[in-house]
């Protein structure tokens, strides 16, 4: 039999389910059933010693006692304790009183098992149970009364009495614990749904993010590039155009111009694929560093050196393309705006980190003052910096030239690609 949890003052079922509707279903009607069958089982069994106007008298004042304090209250499970206590105490005083009629109405007093279940705490639940059995096997001391009879009452009784109630405690917590998880199940069922949508928020997020970063890459890698290259060309061209009655000088900008274009639209191509920029793609950082070097060189008409300090050894990829990257918006930005006649690459292996410095005779500039247009590729040099683990510093004045220098700790690099 299944037995919802109580309190102290009410009882309640743990769930409103099918089940525990039927078992308030039960507790409601089973005194009335039980009293009718007893009843009818009395009458027919009947004899001249049965009192005919006492016991049809205690018959009604029962299911009168049971609708008044009981029945009619609440839902069985629902009917305040105290109501339950009250109504348990009649119904055992109206069960031994019909019991000592007839003996049949201790199928009437078998209810008090079922009833008994509804009392809290649980010792009053063992002493209604108690008291039960008490009515129900009476007949075993009242048909005779000798030692060995009241011994086997008293025996009936407390295993009848201990066996219903722990097998009633045990099934109210089965119940409990049943009802813990249902109630752990629910949370669950919220804590995944709300996973799911925490989930599609965040991969909403990671989405935005990622677009945000691949235009963010692309954006650098088109002013390193293609913006570079553009400018080259036009620079070029515009040499080519003053050399106009120099047919040798005027070829040599024109092929300039023609090999930066090329060179520009291959780095474009390379970019869209995220690729390696051609000069890492042929040979580690210190060569692509004096061939970019040299080239520019070549192209500006501005002498340039490049050297290595310290033991080389192998960089990230990521970290290499910065250092490159970063070397090619110098130089550019030297070429474009610095009216330098010298200009110098370093590459510094130190025993904990990686230097690149860049360094000029130009013009020199105020950093703090740098217009927008013209910081935008400092701006983009710094992020990719940035995201190597590194630092940028600048250093500049007007006719004082400009230096450069870019410092990436190599136990980072080693960390991140570890």
């Amino acid at each position: 039999m299944h037995v919802a949890q109580v309190t102290t003052e009410t009882m309640t079922l743990s769930a409103p389910t099918s089940w525990e509707r039927r078992v308030d279903s039960f507790f409601a009607w089973v005194p009335y059933v039980t009293l009718a069958g007893s009843a009818v089982l009395g009458v027919v069994s009947s004899d001249a010693e049965t009192n005919r106007v006492l016991v049809p008298a205690l018959v009604g004042v029962a299911a009168v006692w049971t609708w008044v304090t009981f029945t009619r209250l609440a839902a069985p499970t629902r009917v305040p304790q105290a109501m339950v206590r009250l109504y348990f105490g009649g119904f055992v005083v109206i069960a031994a009183a019909l019991v000592m009629q007839q003996a049949v109405f201790l199928a009437y007093g078998i209810t008090g098992f079922f009833h008994a279940a509804l009392l809290r705490p649980w010792p009053l639940a063992f002493l209604g149970l108690g008291a039960t059995a008490l009515v129900v096997h009476s007949n075993i001391v009242v048909t005779e009364s000798t030692l060995a009879s009241w011994s086997i009452y008293a025996g009936v009784v407390l295993v009848q009495t201990f066996a219903v109630g722990f097998g009633l405690y045990g099934g109210e917590r089965i119940a409990g614990i049943a009802e813990e998880r249902r109630a752990a199940l629910e949370q669950l069922e919220l804590a995944m749904e709300e996973n799911a949508g925490l989930h599609d928020q965040l991969v909403a997020q990671a989405r935005e993010a990622g677009v945000l970063d691949e235009r963010q890459r692309m954006a650098r890698e088109i002013h390193d590039t293609i913006a570079q290259g553009l400018t080259g060309v036009i620079t070029q061209l515009e040499a080519a155009q003053q050399s106009w009655n120099d047919e040798a000088e005027m070829r040599r900008h024109l092929a300039n111009a023609a090999g930066l274009a090329r060179s520009s639209l291959a780095e474009a191509r390379r970019s869209v694929q995220a690729i390696r920029p051609g000069p890492l793609d042929r040979s580690r950082l210190p060569d692509a560093l004096s061939e970019v070097t040299d080239r520019w060189s070549s192209v500006s008409g501005v002498a340039a050196s490049m050297r290595i300090v310290g033991e080389t050894r192998p960089l990230a990829p990521h970290v290499e393309v910065a250092l490159l990257r970063a070397a090619q918006e110098a130089l550019a930005n030297t070429a474009k705006h610095a009216a330098a006649s010298r200009a110098g690459v370093t590459l510094t292996f130190l025993s904990g980190s990686v230097s690149l410095d860049v360094r000029d005779d130009g013009a020199g500039f105020d950093p703090s003052g740098l217009p927008a247009a013209q910081s935008y590729g400092l701006a983009g040099m710094a992020q990719r910096i940035e995201r190597a683990g590194g630092s940028l510093e600048i250093e500049s004045a007007p006719l004082e030239g400009t230096a450069l220098s870019i410092n990436i700790p190599t136990e980072l690099v080693a960390a991140a690609h570890a």
